[in-house]
């Protein structure tokens, strides 16, 4: 029944399903905790609301590190950090996809910046981070969770070589944190970020960051004024937790919300269904005959949030995405140098079972009404892949 709510070309939903690498879908209790009259940011009220975030998402982050959460998207989280620890400094930034090049973006804005590129999806370059570390770099940063290539980055590797220069590491879990496993601590992490959309399925709008002593340690100056992580530190740590400036009270009242649900699932139940929704999607994929994007090695996984295949020469992306989006269902496509080259699939937050077997069969119908012939049955697959 579910398949037909969704699998049609008059859907009997309104809404859209997002089976995007985020914003994703968010749960009714979520969206409800928004609606909520306003309450005064400097009160109690609002200080225990940050304190059980902090609580809910260092076991998610997998630290005892300072937690702290800043008003703004996934990229404010990414600038306070190089803001705040790698003004004026050497660092190193490790590149396979859109969003690594963004984060050694910022990086140049604030440092002496080498950015060492690799093609989109496949494997990251350890002998050059190695060069460049025993050449003096102070600063690594990484995306662990790479989704416009819908690869997983050796998060542990990286943080062991950082470790042993002693260099700070500055890592992008943005789509990873909620979604898959993350030991910020045990991978020598000093600096872990998070974004609210991806996969704790809360509202866009805001970011956390976890903060080693390591990192409190080696400051920069001079840092910016709104995304200074010292002054976050500073009202947190207040009685009650507070933040420098006004945040978006709405959206910290929907986050602790979504904390709630993760651990009332478990955070490895929901690790393990994040793990089998993409097993099916790539089971479809293998099954239709497309290739994955994502060069898998010993130490590159396939991303287990969002799922990328190229599309058979000839397809036209738009025509497929257009025509499952008329269905009620919408995805990713590529970004810069994947553009109509390549789809995704996410399955971040809540998506499940229904989801991902609606989705399959609306991308197997579009390919097929489009006149564009798959080789096999990935419906089929990702059944018997769940079954």
């Amino acid at each position: 029944m579910f398949i037909l709510i969704y699998v049609t070309d008059f859907p009997m939903y309104k809404e859209t399903l997002l089976m995007m690498p985020g914003p994703v879908p968010m749960p009714e209790t979520v969206r409800n905790a928004m609606t909520k009259q306003a309450i005064n940011h400097r009160s109690t009220e609002f200080g225990d609301c940050y304190a059980d975030i902090v609580r809910g998402l260092k076991p998610i982050f997998g630290t005892t590190n300072d937690m702290l959460v800043l008003s703004g998207s996934g990229t404010a989280g990414q600038e306070a950090a190089i803001g705040s620890f790698a003004k004026g400094k050497k660092i190193v930034s490790l590149v396979n996809g859109k969003f690594g090049e963004r984060l050694g973006l910022i990086s140049k804005i604030y440092g002496e910046t080498t950015m060492i590129e690799s093609e989109w999806g496949h494997a990251l370059n350890l002998e050059a981070l190695k060069q460049e570390l025993e050449n003096g770099a102070e600063v690594v940063t990484l995306v662990h969770n790479e989704t416009s290539a819908a690869i997983l980055n050796p998060a542990e590797e990286v943080g062991k070589l950082a470790r042993k220069y002693d260099a700070l590491f500055i890592l992008d879990a943005i789509t990873s944190i909620g979604g898959d496993v993350v030991k910020a601590d045990a991978w020598g992490a000093d600096v872990t970020i998070v974004g609210s959309q991806k996969c704790l399925a809360a509202p866009a709008g805001l970011a956390a960051v976890s903060v080693s002593q390591r990192a409190w340690d080696r400051l920069s100056e001079n840092r910016p004024f709104y995304l200074d992580l010292k002054k976050a530190k500073k009202s947190a740590d207040g009685n009650p937790m507070e933040t420098p400036a006004t945040p978006a009270v709405p959206l910290f009242l929907a986050l602790r919300e979504a904390c709630r649900l993760i651990e009332e699932e478990g955070l490895e139940n929901r690790i393990a269904r994040h793990h089998r929704m993409s097993g099916a999607v790539r089971a479809a994929g293998e099954a239709w005959g497309l290739s994955l994007v994502p060069q898998v090695d010993a130490l590159q996984k396939a991303s287990n949030t969002v799922t990328g295949f190229f599309y058979p020469e000839g397809v036209e992306d738009a025509k497929i995405r257009g025509a499952c989006k008329k269905m009620g269902i919408e995805f990713a496509g590529g970004q810069d140098r994947f553009k109509g080259k390549i789809f995704r699939i996410g399955n971040m937050g809540i998506i499940d079972t229904p989801e991902i077997i609606a989705t399959i069969a609306a991308v197997q119908m579009c390919f097929k009404k489009a006149g564009y012939n798959l080789e096999g049955d990935g419906l089929s697959a990702a059944v018997d892949f769940l079954s």
